[in-house]
């Protein structure tokens, strides 16, 4: 059991690692393939395309801490090979490049060794390779031997001519910090952490639609762009929004299920409006949280922010009292506190920064205003929260 547990993690982490190392070749060679993109399990594990072409193959290996180095009989060897016989014609000239990544040492004297950069080259290498097909008595491999084994001499020197070796490459560990080093002139300072959460999450989104097919490739200009609009948001006049729709969970809705600004809406017929408006709470007091962990706002300026949205709430609340007079009945009163609740969400003027317009900061920030009983809709709200006695979810 133990032993299956550990190839399962394995597996998944070398899987994790497959989809990480794209973003980092993605990176690495925007400067030689400006017009290229990466593919994931399309052509290979990883795969450069132009023009919709396959043009390089990755197979790409992860080992942790792994202190055997790679010989010319092992499984991964013959198993990317076996793989690069299956998707495209060995002796096909023009066909791409073959690369195998790997975190583990090429074993000196083989021909994984003779492969990579500065090594012999491809005709030591087809002789060693020939020499391991033939010698090696593992059964696992032996498919992929004697179909390399069955190639004509010539299609199979054509076959290694297109084979590369990058092996000792960084572990899953260090993939992070590597794409930090590609970025450095992007990052934010002081907010790098920020922008490499945004960018990761932005990347597992790319990977997600490649691998259900919903697109084929990434390519370098669709990637500097994404980094220029990340970027962007780091200026003095924007911020990143960091909470997406999907992070308020089940979970989430339990904390707040009984909070005050839900019975606020429900003081004014406004119970169709539960749902969205805890999404928009919770991504707005997530989000501040956010901000504020990372250093990218000031608690003067959120405090300034709530101050503008209370002293426009309350020119409106006093307007909707003015004209309700005293003789008000109390449907009279529910459908003037909801006119004003959907004029509040709707309110625009003011910003927590000048081009920061997420509609769903300012809705939810005037509902934890609400929450909180700075503001409120129903005529009667300040007494009615009085009575409420509910633990408050928002703080400040």
């Amino acid at each position: 059991m133990t032993s299956a547990v550990h190839e399962a993690s394995s597996s998944a982490l070398g899987y994790l690692f497959q989809s990480q190392w794209a973003l980092l070749e993605l990176l690495r060679g925007q400067e030689e393939r400006p017009d290229g993109a990466i593919s994931l399990e399309l052509h290979d594990d990883v795969a450069w395309d132009e023009d919709g072409t396959a043009v390089d193959l990755l197979q790409v290996k992860h080992h942790l801490k792994s202190a055997r180095t790679l010989g010319d009989k092992d499984d991964d060897v013959w198993r990317t090979i076996q793989s690069w016989m299956d998707t495209h014609v060995p002796g096909d000239a023009e066909g791409p490049w073959l690369t195998l990544v790997t975190t583990q040492q090429a074993r000196p004297g083989s021909a994984m060794a003779a492969l990579r950069s500065g090594g012999e080259g491809a005709d030591v290498a087809l002789r060693l390779l020939s020499t391991a097909a033939a010698e090696s008595k593992a059964k696992d491999s032996a498919t992929a031997r004697e179909g390399f084994l069955s190639l004509p001499m010539a299609e199979r020197a054509v076959f290694v001519s297109r084979m590369r070796v990058i092996d000792s490459a960084i572990t899953i560990d260090d993939v992070d910090q590597a794409v930090r080093s590609k970025l450095r002139t992007a990052l934010p300072q002081g907010h790098e952490d920020s922008f490499m959460r945004q960018l990761w999450a932005w990347w597992h989104e790319q990977t997600v639609a490649m691998l259900r097919k919903q697109m084929t490739s990434v390519s370098v200009d669709r990637l500097v762009h994404q980094i220029s609009r990340i970027r962007d948001d780091y200026t003095s006049d924007r911020l990143p929004t960091l909470v997406e729709r999907d992070a308020f969970t089940d979970e989430a809705r339990d904390e707040i299920v009984d909070a005050c600004f839900l019975h606020q809406l429900r003081w004014v017929g406004a119970s169709r409006q539960l749902d969205k408006a805890m999404v928009d709470y919770y991504r707005a007091y997530s989000q501040t949280v956010l901000w504020l962990e990372d250093d990218l706002v000031g608690i003067e300026e959120l405090e300034r922010f709530e101050d503008n949205l209370k002293d426009e709430w309350g020119r409106e609340f006093d307007w909707m009292l003015d004209e309700l007079g005293e003789g008000a009945t109390e449907q009279d009163r529910k459908k003037a506190g909801a006119t004003l609740l959907r004029w509040a969400l709707d309110q625009t003027k003011y910003r927590v920064r000048e081009r920061y317009d997420e509609p769903f900061f300012s809705r939810g920030k005037h509902h934890e205003l609400a929450d909180r009983g700075r503001i409120g809709w129903h005529p009667e709200f300040e007494e009615r929260v009085q009575n409420l006695n509910l633990p408050r979810i928002s703080r400040g």
